[in-house]
Formats: C-alpha cells, sequence, structure tokens
C-alpha cells in the first residue's frame, strides 16, 4: 500500500531512465514521451547541457538565502527582461507560486496608488492558473473549488470567447484581467490574435493590468519566446514556470517597470525562489532556446505536426472533430472517450495526457526530431483506426 497521498490517479508504470523524446520503463519498454512532465521538459530528458549545468553548480554553492545578492539568480532576470516585454523578475518554485505573485502585485500596483478598493482580478471561467486556494478560484472550476471553501474572494469570470460577459464584468474595482494566453489544462483553447490586441486596448482604456498566464504556453512552447508575441502587444505582468527549468522546478513573475515599481523589501518573497542551483539550469535552457533558429524549428516542427493531424481529422472524422493548439502545445479533441484513447495510446508506447474538452494533450520536447513526431502520427493512426 502506497504511502502517498491518493490526489492522483496514477497509471501503473514508473520509469527508471530518459532519453531526449523517450522514456524506458522499469521492465525495459521504451516509450515516446509526448507529455514531458506537461510541457516541462522543454529539452526532453537527460539532456546534457542541463546535467553539465546541475554538475558544475552543484560542486559551488546550491542554496542561498535571497537576503543576499545572487549572481546566477542576477543573470538569468537581465537576459529574461532583454528578451521580452519585463523590466523586473521575482523568482518562485512553481507556477501556481508566480501565478499568486502576479495576483499580489496588480493589486499592490492599485493599492499604491490611493486605490485599494480595485482589487478585484477577471478571470475566465474553467481556466487553469494553479492549485493554492487562490488561484482555484481565480479559475473557478468547480471540480477543483469543491471542498475548498470558504471562498476566496476577489475574482470576477466570463465565458471564453464571451466578448459582452468580459466588457459587462468589468467594474471599477477591477484592477487586472488575468488570461492564459493558450488554454492548457482547458482544453488547448488559443486566445486569437485580434482579442489580445482587443483586450490590451481595453485595459488601457478602463485602466486595467494585463496579465498574460504562460506558465504552459511560454518558453518556446508555441515557437516563439512567448505566444502574446504573435499578438505583437506587451503584457503588464506574466507568471512563468514549466519550460524555464527545463525540468528543474523554477517559477517567475516578470512586470513592467510601471507596475514593478510599487513592489518594495518585504512585500513578497520565496525561501527557495531563485536559489543558485535552478538559476544555473534556467541559464543553461536558455543558452539552447537562444540559440540560432531553435525557435524557428519549434513553429515549423509544430505546423508539420499540426498539418498531418489534421490530415488524421479528416481521415477520421468520427473519432477527431478538432485539432487546436499552436506550436508544439497541440491538442485532439475527440469524438470518443479522451481517456481510453490515451490507454490504446499508452499500449502502443506513446505518452500523452488529457486536458478538458475531451481533448489529448500533445507535448513532445521542443527539441523533437521529425522522425518522432512521425512516429506519434503512426502510433495515432493505429488507434483511429481501432475505431473502425
Amino acid at each position: 500500500m502506497s504511502a502517498i497521498l491518493k490526489t492522483y490517479n496514477r497509471k501503473k508504470i514508473s520509469f527508471e531512465r530518459g532519453e531526449g523524446a523517450f522514456l524506458y520503463s522499469k521492465n525495459k519498454k521504451k516509450y515516446l514521451d509526448f507529455v514531458q512532465g506537461i510541457a516541462v521538459n522543454c529539452l526532453g530528458h537527460a539532456n546534457k547541457s542541463l546535467i553539465n549545468a546541475i554538475n558544475k553548480q552543484a560542486k559551488k554553492v546550491w542554496h542561498i538565502s535571497n537576503v543576499f545578492q545572487i549572481p546566477e539568480q542576477e543573470r538569468l532576470a537581465r537576459r529574461l527582461t532583454k528578451k521580452t516585454f519585463a523590466d523586473y523578475v521575482i523568482f518562485q518554485n512553481s507556477g501556481a507560486e508566480a501565478t499568486e505573485a502576479a495576483i499580489k502585485i496588480a493589486r499592490r500596483y492599485f493599492y499604491k496608488k490611493g486605490q485599494p478598493k480595485k482589487n478585484r482580478i477577471l478571470c475566465i471561467r474553467n481556466s487553469f492558473h494553479g492549485r493554492t486556494i487562490a488561484t482555484i478560484f481565480a479559475s473557478n472550476s468547480k471540480k477543483m473549488t469543491e471542498g475548498f471553501y470558504p471562498k476566496a474572494d476577489g475574482f470576477d469570470h466570463f465565458d471564453f470567447g464571451s466578448h459582452k460577459e468580459l466588457e459587462k464584468k468589468i467594474t471599477s474595482k477591477t484592477a487586472a484581467i488575468m488570461v492564459e494566453t493558450i488554454m492548457g489544462e482547458g482544453g488547448i483553447k488559443v486566445i486569437p490574435d485580434f482579442c489580445l490586441k482587443g483586450l490590451r486596448k481595453l485595459c488601457n482604456k478602463k485602466n486595467i493590468l494585463l496579465i498574460l498566464d504562460e506558465v504552459q504556453c511560454g518558453i518556446g512552447r508555441s515557437g516563439k519566446f512567448f505566444a502574446f508575441e504573435y499578438a505583437k502587444i506587451k503584457p503588464d505582468i506574466v507568471p512563468i514556470a514549466k519550460g524555464i527549468g527545463g525540468g528543474f522546478p523554477i517559477g517567475a513573475c516578470l512586470v513592467n517597470k510601471k507596475v514593478g515599481n510599487k513592489m518594495t523589501p518585504g512585500t513578497h518573497g520565496s525561501t527557495f525562489g531563485g536559489n543558485p542551483l535552478a538559476m544555473s539550469v534556467g541559464n543553461a535552457v536558455l543558452d539552447n532556446l537562444f540559440k540560432k533558429n531553435f525557435l524557428k524549428n519549434v513553429k515549423q516542427n509544430g505546423e508539420y505536426f499540426a498539418k498531418h493531424l489534421k490530415s488524421l481529422k479528416n481521415k477520421y472524422p468520427t473519432v477527431i472533430s478538432e485539432v487546436r493548439g499552436l506550436g508544439l502545445l497541440l491538442g485532439i479533441k475527440l469524438k470518443v472517450n479522451n481517456v481510453k484513447f490515451i490507454d490504446k495510446l499508452l499500449e502502443k508506447n506513446l505518452l500523452t495526457v488529457k486536458a478538458s474538452e475531451n481533448v489529448v494533450r500533445l507535448l513532445p520536447p521542443l527539441n523533437v526530431k521529425k522522425n518522432e513526431i512521425n512516429k506519434a502520427l503512426e502510433i495515432i493512426e493505429k488507434v483511429c483506426k481501432t475505431y473502425k
């Protein structure tokens, strides 16, 4: 009997090692991993540059309190701000913590401006921003909030794509609109560029901050460093995690100067956030992502994958109803049960993960090879054939 609290329905399989896009189970089976820790292992398993970075830093120093300067942290923050809209970065350990920081920063901004009642955050209903008390009520999914009341107040909601409801929900108390640029757990739903442009204009008009949650879709996953770059807009606050650590726990919140200047010593902190070991890995991840043509290859491979998935949709219309996503954050919405479909893929040694709206998520490493994509397509088609 396991001593682990039963908060997951774990599949009865475990792995002893990984290499690139593949995992090897204890019974010596080889699996093509298109979960990658749910978009975490952006460079695949056992990446040599990440291993070297960890080994090198581990021989020097692992952890130092944030009451001291941490050069590795300073370097990663400079590189992130140079590449993005941001002027400041605050490091955390996870996506949920990064989102919590985003909420605090938005509320603090208006508090310091003498508007303490302007503190509510407007979010998409049934989105996913984490599993802390605040973030589950930001998401407002019944599945996640059930049994965890009293409600953490301060959040309002609108349905995905409902522009009229969005504008109706904005009041004088609205501090920020917070949305995932691409909804991951919510079913791989991409917010169109024209909507993101509209959100930015609306926030400017109404004196509201724009928070774009890029925990899952950021750090190159879309084919650009951030998915919102396609819309050519600049948000005010962006929480990130997952890919920035390449498998090592790192979260961060990126903010512009206007907002960041309202955060002063003591307003937020983290014991482990930004520790030298984590920062050395984050810098190694950027070394890879910033290489010439790396993101271009992600975009091209994503387009190739999506094109062939759409061909399967046309070939098996009674099985696949829609192909969603951007870059290497893709989903297939099914007309058959997604859990059973995932189990059939697993039987053929392809690892995938479910999402809402009966979607199967496909999240290969960003450096996936075309022949590995082809192998995944071959397995997906074999499973589609079983429904004929």
